[in-house]
Formats: structure tokens, sequence, C-alpha cells
């Protein structure tokens, strides 16, 4: 691997975690009040929808203040079929009010979003121009809840099945340093009770064996402390935004030294922040 050029291009690339994803409100909220300058902004499921905010021009606190007021009921309805129990036509009304722009050449700074193509199991990459609707309601489709969402002849769900945080295309989109933001689980205690705690642990277990690829395309961690919140904890959001602070501060020494540096630094070191 290259070294890093001395000036960097930070790219923040934001994993999901349902409603504890509004933790990467406190994340942001600390970048903007000590200056860390963004190139790029990239986001799965939850994550997808902060990066979108945030890229279209939406500041940290309102972000925060939108999730955390947020409920399920606000994204999701009951509509129960074969391909699952729940439509997300709504959550394109609510990205309306959150959202400064819609289109992926209307926004600030560049955005990705990642879906997965449920045929071929690969990673479905949005970028650069076109509407942020669809794209983002894939990424959020998590599946036996959600119904997948079509894409001309693909069929799209969420984007943390093919890449738990997308490092990557934060590097493809300019990245010289990239800062991945990881949401981990509650630890497992008790074995699942219903149809979603089984494909919820199923999906812990999953990423946890792929965590090392977008660890490896990581700069830095940093892992807000959320293992007393579940999925659904949106009225814990309060807390969640303040553990999103308090991980994005522990890691904030190691991002200015990238910003003050007159010297070229490896792109090998990397560090973690919980």
């Amino acid at each position: 691997m290259h070294d890093a050029p001395a000036v960097p291009r930070i790219g923040l690339a934001l994993g999901g975690g349902f409603a504890r994803g509004i933790a990467h409100a406190g994340v942001l909220r600390i970048f903007e009040q000590h200056d860390i300058p963004l190139h790029c902004i990239t986001g799965v499921s939850a994550g997808a929808i902060v990066a979108a905010a945030y890229a279209s021009g939406a500041g940290a606190d309102e972000i925060a203040r939108v999730g955390c007021q947020m409920r399920f009921r606000d994204v999701a309805k009951w509509s129960i079929c074969r391909m699952g129990v729940m439509g997300s036509e709504r959550m394109k009304r609510f990205l309306e009010g959150l959202l400064k722009h819609h289109r992926f050449e209307e926004m600030r700074i560049p955005l990705g979003v990642v879906a997965t193509d449920l045929c071929t199991g690969k990673p479905v990459s949005f970028r650069d121009e076109g509407d942020v609707f669809l794209p983002i309601r894939a990424s959020c489709a998590y599946p036996g809840l959600f119904q997948p969402v079509r894409d001309d002849d693909r069929l799209l769900v969420d984007g943390a099945m093919s890449m738990e945080i997308p490092a990557v295309v934060a590097r493809e989109l300019g990245a010289t340093h990239v800062i991945s933001v990881a949401l981990p689980a509650p630890p497992c205690r008790r074995p699942p009770k219903d149809v979603f705690q089984v494909i919820r642990r199923c999906f812990q277990i999953m990423q946890g064996r792929s965590e090392e690829g977008w660890r490896q395309a990581s700069d830095l961690v940093i892992a807000p402390d959320l293992k007393s919140i579940e999925w659904n904890g949106f009225e814990s959001g309060p807390e969640m935004v303040k553990a999103g602070e308090a991980a994005a501060l522990a890691a904030l020494p190691i991002i200015e030294s990238w910003l003050s540096t007159t010297v070229t630094v490896p792109a090998s070191a990397r560090a973690s922040f919980a």
C-alpha cells in the first residue's frame, strides 16, 4: 500500500444498526465542532440515511434532533407479503423532510450508498448521479423485515449483507484517509425468541466473520459504546448521540495529527477507538 499525501482527504464510512444509527450524529457533531473537513461520506442501512442527510447539507444537530424524534412508523408500514412484512415507501417522505438535496450530483460533498443484489450477493454502489431515495430504501431493506426494493431487473436488500461498512467506497470516491464508524451490537446473552431475533443474530454472526475486509480498508475505526441499546431503541436517542460524541472525541488526536502533519503519513497506520 502506498503512503498517503500529507494533506489528507478524509472519508467517513458509516455502518448500519437501525435505531442505533443515531450515534452517527454524535460523531458528526464532534467533527463539526473541531472543524474536521470531510472529503466524502458513505453509508449502509441507517448509516446511509445519516450520510445522505449530511452530504445534502443537514447539520449534525439537525440530524441528531430528527433521529431522536424518529420512530419506526416514520419509515415503515405493515404490508405483509411473501417477500417481507413491511414496506419502506414511507421512508421517502421522511427523507424528503430531512435531506436538503435529493440527487447525488447535488450533494455538497460526494456521497456513496451501498445496497446488496439479492441474486448475485454482491454490493451495489450508488454514487455520482441519480435520485438518492431508491438507493437509501434499498440499503435499509433488512431481509425478512422490509420487502426488497426493485431496481430495474435487480432486487436489492440491506447493504450490510455484502459490505458492513463501505470503507472501500470512500476510497473509490477519492479519500486518502478513511474513518469507519461501527455500531457494535449488544452481546447475545440468551437464545433468540422470534424469527426477527433469529435473522438479526444470523446477521451479526455473518458480519463478524467478514469484519476483516472493511477494517483493512480503514485507517481509523470509531465504535461508540452502544452495547446496552437494542436495534429498535429509538427512545435512547440522546444517549446514543452522547456515545457517538465520546468515541469521536477519543479519536480526535489521531485525526488532528493527520491534518497538521507536513510529511507523508503511512496508510498502514491504523487505530480503533470504542
